[in-house]
């Protein structure tokens, strides 16, 4: 990258900077914007409040005509009083409610929301769920229907919808100390309401989905409609998105996620013409996103083989959603531990072959999360030191030839000459046994941890309400530093570990930066100067970017950086510069008589300059 390209990269990022000052609203426009927002959304409110109302209204006005019109086979059950029952075990309590037949609301009894109750993962202000059949005379909605109950138990709930011979049947098995619950949908005597061949069911699923921390942007950016391709992966749509898709490929699961939980339905008939859609809804509503789901699964009028379902309602850990393919109905592989996103390839095996057993390990002695995370960094450190070191002797090889080298610069002052003193400076390092891009192997190793554990960390349900130091839940930023008045580009909160973070950032860009400059000669380190003010800059960048990320990942990125500045300060305090010197002595006097012999990145790189001037040379003639 040379001097021009670098002035104008500062160039494009003072007018991008200067833009967002110049244009930062005024207090007054910020009150505006937030009166104008409230309103909107109240007016929103009270604008679907009213079509609810009047949707039930119609509704109901063709339940009580269907129940009054004879040619209505379900007639009779369209109107009636509702129960709520209810599933439970120790994990996880489900109501469901006998108008509709489905569950309505789910409370997972081992884990907190903010206000230290248990968390309500969806109700029925928030979730519906319908299985639509079309048959010849009327579309039947279970979301009509009273269902009489039967077998109530715990962990088990049969509800039946019976108009003269037809029935329609839910069963409900809620699986011992699990969050999964097998569901099927059968039927009986309905085969002549049905035209031939037509066996299918429509499932019309939708959720508000329901703030759960205290982050709205960072949680809304870990939320996902995902969804499982039948024989394939995983993908989704993203929560702060408004997007519908229309998929044309078979489905093994469909799940309404948020950062930490999920609420899944699985079909062992597998769904087709699945149609996805997310909505967001803005900070202060309570809500992230509204999802909705329409997908088409099997159906036997006949009553000869039920619909079989289950739907898992719990965490999103990822040990836990793997125990899950044991309660797999015909013993499929579910895959759930995918709605724990790991990231890319790369880093998702970094994740679960290195970092998860890690993890694992360390929370099962007891120690805190604060701590798991310290002493992650600290095996982490241990493990990329060798390479480290390497790298920083072939740093401090270069910061000691380079009285050598810039004797070469002065030997070429000109361009024309500029082929002959790169070649020369390679057979100078060869000669000498420095490599002049040994100093990068630690980032290229370094790099893929830092973006693994970029993708772990906020992920990890295990720091969800975790204390460490100041910091009352290390998966979201410290509420110690708040105000009532958003500032511009940082909000209402002050992250002291995203402070923390980027300071250490600044001193170790500062470390790097200095060696660096060591180890170039006059004219590189000039250019240096340009690279030195981008890398000083990028660290306020990240404080601007990382301030509403979750302070367990702050932690980190401050106690790995300040590791890798001590790291290279130790190595620095450790390294004699003459005793150095005297080994590369030692290796020019044993390569001297081979001059011109060059090896290894030296020599491919005289080769590609060699062909360079050839073509160059062509070019002329």
């Amino acid at each position: 990258m040379n001097r021009d390209t670098l002035i104008g990269i500062v160039l494009i990022a003072a007018v991008i900077i200067g833009f967002g000052v110049i244009n930062q609203p005024s207090k007054e426009e910020l009150a505006a914007m937030r009166e104008a927002d409230s309103l909107a959304v109240v007016e929103q409110r009270m604008a679907d409040l009213k079509a609810k109302i009047e949707a039930d209204s119609i509704r109901q006005a063709k339940a009580d005509t269907a129940a009054l019109d004879t040619n209505s086979v379900f007639g009779t059950v369209m109107h009636g009083s509702e129960q709520t029952l209810t599933l439970q075990n120790s994990l996880v309590k489900l109501n469901v409610n006998t108008h509709g037949g489905v569950i309505c609301k789910a409370v997972l009894k081992e884990f907190k929301n903010q206000q230290k109750q248990p968390v309500v993962l969806f109700d029925e202000n928030n979730s519906s769920l319908n299985f639509a059949l079309a048959m010849k005379q009327e579309n039947l909605n279970t979301r009509d229907l009273y269902f009489t109950p039967s077998n109530a138990t715990d962990s088990t709930l049969t509800l039946t919808a019976k108009a003269g011979e037809a029935e329609l049947t839910i069963d409900y098995r809620l699986r011992h100390e699990s969050y999964m619950v097998d569901m099927t949908l059968s039927s009986r005597g309905m085969a002549n309401l049905f035209e031939p061949g037509k066996k299918q069911l429509l499932v019309e699923w939708t959720d508000s989905l329901t703030q759960q921390e205290r982050g709205y942007k960072f949680e809304q950016q870990r939320s996902y409609i995902t969804y499982k391709e039948k024989g394939e992966g995983t993908d989704y749509l993203r929560a702060e998105l408004q997007k519908e898709e229309q998929l044309g490929e078979t489905l093994d699961w469909v799940a309404f996620k948020n950062q930490f939980f999920s609420y899944v339905l699985i079909s062992y008939e597998d769904f087709h013409d699945v149609t996805l859609a997310t909505n967001p809804l803005p900070d202060g509503s309570g809500y992230l996103s509204y999802y909705s789901a329409q997908m088409n699964t099997m159906f036997d009028p006949s009553g000869a083989k039920p619909t079989r379902m289950q739907f898992y309602i719990g965490p999103n850990k990822y040990r836990l959603l793997q125990q899950m393919n044991a309660n797999s109905i015909d013993g499929r592989e579910l895959e759930l531990q995918e709605l724990v996103y790991l990231g890319w390839p790369l880093f998702k095996y970094i994740n679960r072959y290195i970092t998860i057993y890690l993890f694992d390990g360390l929370t099962a002695i007891g120690l805190s999360m604060g701590m798991v995370l310290l002493v992650i960094t600290l095996i982490l450190k241990i493990i990329v030191y060798p390479a480290t070191k390497k790298s920083y002797l072939s740093s401090a090889k270069m910061r000691v030839l380079r009285p050598k080298v810039d004797e070469i610069n002065k030997k070429y002052p000109n361009k024309e000459d500029a082929l002959k003193k790169q070649q020369e400076t390679m057979q100078l390092y060869s000669q000498y046994g420095a490599n002049p891009m040994g100093g990068c192997l630690p980032m290229l190793i370094q790099m893929p941890i830092w973006i693994a554990m970029f993708n772990f960390v906020p992920n990890a349900i295990e720091l969800r309400q975790q204390p460490f130091l100041w910091a009352d839940d290390l998966s979201t930023y410290e509420n110690i530093l708040t105000w009532k008045e958003p500032i511009f580009g940082i909000g209402d909160h002050l992250s002291i570990f995203c402070v923390l973070f980027c300071v250490s950032n600044l001193l170790y860009s500062w470390l790097n930066m200095k060696m660096q400059r060591d180890t170039m000669a006059m004219q590189q380190g000039g250019q240096m100067k340009m690279m030195q003010w981008m890398m000083m800059l990028m660290p306020v960048v990240f404080f601007f970017i990382f301030n509403d990320y979750g302070s367990g990942l702050n932690y980190y990125y401050f106690i790995s950086l300040f590791g890798s500045a001590i790291t290279m300060w130790f190595l620095r305090w450790r390294t004699d510069d003459q005793q150095l010197l005297q080994k590369l002595e030692e290796n020019y006097r044993k390569n001297k008589d081979n001059p011109k012999k060059l090896s290894g990145f030296a020599a491919r790189i005289k080769a590609m300059q060699e062909m360079q001037e050839m073509q160059r040379q062509q070019r002329k003639r």
